[in-house]
């Protein structure tokens, strides 16, 4: 479904983030939301409260199907958030957060 373009200008620079606490190459070009969506695909991406299976719709920040916890903040929107060296991205998997 999700597949970067090979016709960009310049290769990107990688970076490496943490993912449920494991360490990841990424492009620095992506959202956080698109960097799990490239790692884990859709099924991948998040369970809601309810167990369903949730991954981002938009990429643009309306639909807000793409929270995710973002250096231990809670309920961030992934798609507008773009991923730098040494972020820790924790996929919510269910459980109910405050903020």
């Amino acid at each position: 479904m999700f597949r970067r373009s090979e016709r960009g200008c310049a290769a990107p620079r990688q970076v490496t983030v943490w993912l449920d606490g494991q360490p990841c190459q990424v492009p620095d070009t992506l959202s956080v939301a698109a960097a799990v969506l490239h790692l884990h695909g859709w099924q991948g991406y998040r369970r809601h409260h309810d167990g369903s299976t949730r991954a981002p719709l938009c990429m643009m920040g309306v639909c807000q199907e793409c929270l995710i916890s973002i250096d231990g903040r809670p309920n961030r929107q992934g798609c507008l958030e773009p991923v730098y060296e040494g972020m820790r991205i924790e996929r919510q998997q269910g459980e109910r957060h405050a903020d």
